[in-house]
């Protein structure tokens, strides 16, 4: 069973907007430390977005103010609100999950330190 799974990507224009949505198949993923990574063409994955499990958001410095994430654990849901999109944007964007001790120790985007990957979504920003 795939314990991440993403959806809502597509192909926009610059300026429009996309909601991202990653369900985890396992109430476990409550307690975890739940984030949005991306990989353009050519480049390495970033990190983009990750919550806490008590929702507490931190954001990478080129989206802060477009780009929202939330969670709702009812429904085992995190959510990425992508606003006034731009051409470099454009990349295949991740769900990833980790202990929340992670989103509490590390300011920074671990990759290495994320458990659980989805399978990505493709977001395509045109200009």
């Amino acid at each position: 069973q795939v314990p991440l799974v993403e959806s809502g990507g597509g192909s926009v224009q610059s300026g429009g907007s996309l909601r991202l949505s990653c369900v985890a198949s396992e109430d476990k993923f409550k307690a975890y430390c739940m984030a949005w990574f991306r990989q353009g063409p050519g480049k390495e994955r970033e990190g983009v977005a990750k919550i806490t499990s008590g929702g507490s958001p931190t954001y990478n410095d080129s989206v802060q103010g477009r780009f929202t994430i939330s969670r709702d654990n009812a429904k085992n849901t995190v959510y990425l609100e992508m606003n006034s999109l731009k051409p470099e944007d454009t990349a295949i964007y991740y769900c990833a999950a980790a202990p929340n001790s992670v989103c509490l120790l590390y300011d920074d985007f671990v990759l290495q330190k994320m458990n659980y990957w989805g399978q990505g979504t493709q977001v395509t920003v045109s200009s």
